[in-house]
C-alpha cells in the first residue's frame, strides 16, 4: 500500500520523476505523458460524478473506473508492487467488464443519426471532456509503444481504447439517455 508521509521532496527540481521502478524519467517523458493525461481523466470523471449522484448504477460504474485507472496508471508507470508482491497492471477482466458496461448503458439508447456534440447535461458535457482526454491518452500509448526499448501492455491499451467507447456511451446515457444529446447539424451555419 501507498504511504504518503511528506507530499514534496524536491527530487523532481530537476524535471525529473522516479517510475515505479526507480527510473528517473524527463516529465515529458511519454510514459509520464501517457499516465499523466490518464490522470486528467480521472479528474475529469470526478467531475462528472458530482452530477451522477442520482443514478447509483453509473456513478459505482465512474467510482470503479476511476479505480482501475490507477491500476493502468501503475502499470505504465513500470510499479513492481501489487497485491501478493506482483507487478500491477489491469486485467483482461477488467476490459471485459466495461465491454459489459458499455452494452448495458447501450441498450437503453437510440440509435444516434449524427455526430453528437458535447454538451446537453453537465454530467455528459464532463463525460465528453473525459472521452478526448481519454484519446489523447491513447495516442500517447500507441506513441510509447512504437518506441523502441518500450512496452505498454496489451491489456492496458485496450482498457483505454474501451473507456473512451465507455464514455461516449455514458455521456448519452446521462443526457436522459440520449433524448438531451446535442446533435451536430453539418453546414448548419455557413
Amino acid at each position: 500500500m501507498v504511504v504518503l508521509n511528506r507530499i514534496y521532496t524536491r527530487t523532481g527540481d530537476d524535471g525529473t520523476t522516479s517510475l515505479g521502478s526507480g527510473e528517473r524519467r524527463k516529465k515529458y517523458d511519454l510514459r509520464v505523458d501517457a499516465y499523466g493525461t490518464l490522470d486528467e481523466v480521472n479528474a475529469a470523471i470526478g467531475i462528472a460524478r458530482l452530477s451522477t449522484a442520482g443514478d447509483a448504477a453509473l456513478d459505482l460504474a465512474l467510482g470503479r473506473i476511476q479505480n482501475d485507472l490507477f491500476d493502468v496508471e501503475a502499470d505504465l508507470c513500470l510499479s513492481e508492487k501489487g497485491p501478493g508482491g506482483a507487478r500491477l497492471t489491469v486485467t483482461d477482466a477488467q476490459v471485459d467488464w466495461i465491454e459489459q458496461q458499455i452494452d448495458r448503458l447501450n441498450a437503453d439508447l437510440a440509435p444516434l443519426r449524427s455526430f453528437i456534440l458535447p454538451g446537453g447535461s453537465s454530467a455528459a458535457a464532463y463525460l465528453h471532456l473525459a472521452r478526448t482526454m481519454c484519446r489523447r491518452a491513447e495516442r500517447i500509448m500507441v506513441a510509447l509503444r512504437d518506441q523502441p526499448n518500450e512496452t505498454v501492455t496489451d491489456a492496458s491499451l485496450k482498457y483505454v481504447n474501451r473507456l473512451s467507447d465507455f464514455l461516449f456511451v455514458a455521456s448519452r446515457y446521462a443526457n436522459d439517455k440520449g433524448a438531451r444529446d446535442v446533435l451536430w447539424a453539418p453546414g448548419q451555419n455557413r
